[in-house]
C-alpha cells in the first residue's frame, strides 16, 4: 500500500467542526492523505469573517480539490450548503470522485 495513497480534499460546513476531525482520523487510517480546512468560521474561527478571508478560503479550498482525487462531503443530516454545492459541482466538473458521510 505504500506509495498508493488516494488524496482526498473534505467539504463541508465548518459548523461541523468534530465530524471533520473525525472524517480526517478515519479517512488518514485507511490510508488516505486527507486535506482539510484551515479555519472553522462556523465554529469559532472569527478571523474568516474579515474582509476578503472567506473569498479566498474559498477560491483557495477550489485549490485544494485540485489537488485530490476526490472530495469527502461531510453532510450531517444531509446538510449541504451553497459554498459545499459549489464544491460538488467544481469536483464532479473536473472529474474527481465525490463520497459522501451520509447518504
Amino acid at each position: 500500500m505504500v506509495d498508493k495513497y488516494k488524496v482526498i480534499t473534505l467539504c463541508g460546513s465548518t459548523r461541523f467542526k468534530e465530524q471533520f476531525l473525525e472524517a480526517q482520523k478515519r479517512l488518514t487510517l485507511e490510508g488516505n492523505i486527507v486535506i482539510s480546512v484551515g479555519l472553522f468560521g462556523h465554529s469559532g474561527d472569527d478571523e474568516v469573517w474579515t474582509e476578503g478571508t472567506k473569498e479566498m478560503l474559498d477560491n483557495m479550498h477550489k485549490r485544494k480539490i485540485d489537488m485530490a482525487d476526490g472530495i469527502f462531503v461531510i453532510n450531517v443530516g444531509g446538510y449541504i450548503g451553497s459554498s459545499t454545492r459549489s464544491e460538488i459541482e467544481y469536483a464532479k466538473a473536473n472529474g474527481k470522485d465525490v463520497r459522501y458521510l451520509e447518504p
